[in-house]
């Protein structure tokens, strides 16, 4: 069944509304920022916050922050001593998101490493009972073999844009498109991958969940 502008808005029509912090920082995001869409919007959110609690969550790591607005969600499931490591790279976008944790009371929960990723994910010596992963594409393989060890037994990794608008189903891939090329090479080793169950869920532009046995 093809999702219609008209049937989505059924959908968010009837699922819980954004909260007014929520709502306060997708209009700052659609208003300043270049890219709006980057931001998880309402549904994606609260399929963030709900695993995040299902798992009463005690350490989440989020690669790629952007405005903030995934890492809000995740951070709303944490256990009450539960902590948020969230990476960017890009230091300017920052500001928005800082000012929203704050905001949203969670900013004691949260804590921004700035840099690239892969460093970063490399000095970390925690295990992770969730991460979600919305960063440079190309890396996405890497990313994930460098995360799954420090990931506990039956904790999840949720990927972010595993559809990529539907380049994933081209037959002809320009060399230099590396972001489809690393979804797809992404993809396909989660797939043969006997550590992990996982599956696509079709919401936005696919997440795939990976749950580690």
């Amino acid at each position: 069944m093809e999702i219609t502008s008209e049937l989505n808005q059924y959908i968010e029509n009837h699922s819980q509304s954004e909260d007014k912090i929520l709502q306060e920082l997708s209009r700052e995001t659609h208003l300043k920022m270049l890219h709006p869409r980057m931001l998880s919007g309402k549904l994606q959110g609260k399929i963030l916050e709900s695993f995040s609690r299902m798992l009463q969550s005690q350490n989440i790591l989020e690669l790629g922050t952007y405005t903030g607005y995934s890492a809000i969600c995740l951070a709303k499931g944490l256990s009450e001593k539960g902590k948020l490591i969230t990476v960017e790279i890009d230091e300017e976008v920052l500001s928005i998101a800082k000012k929203y944790f704050k905001k949203s009371g969670l900013e004691d929960k949260i804590e921004i490493q700035v840099g690239d990723a892969i460093q970063i994910v490399k000095n970390i010596e925690q295990t992770f009972d969730l991460v979600f992963i919305d960063a440079d594409k190309a890396q996405y393989s890497e990313y994930y073999n460098q995360i799954l060890p420090k990931v506990r037994k039956g904790g999840y990794i949720i990927v972010d844009n595993v559809l990529w608008s539907g380049k994933i189903l081209q037959k002809d891939i320009k060399s230099n498109d590396y972001f489809t090329k690393g979804i797809l090479q992404f993809n396909s080793e989660v797939q043969k991958d006997k550590r992990v169950d996982n599956y696509i869920l079709p919401i936005r532009d696919g997440m795939m969940i990976i749950r580690k046995l």
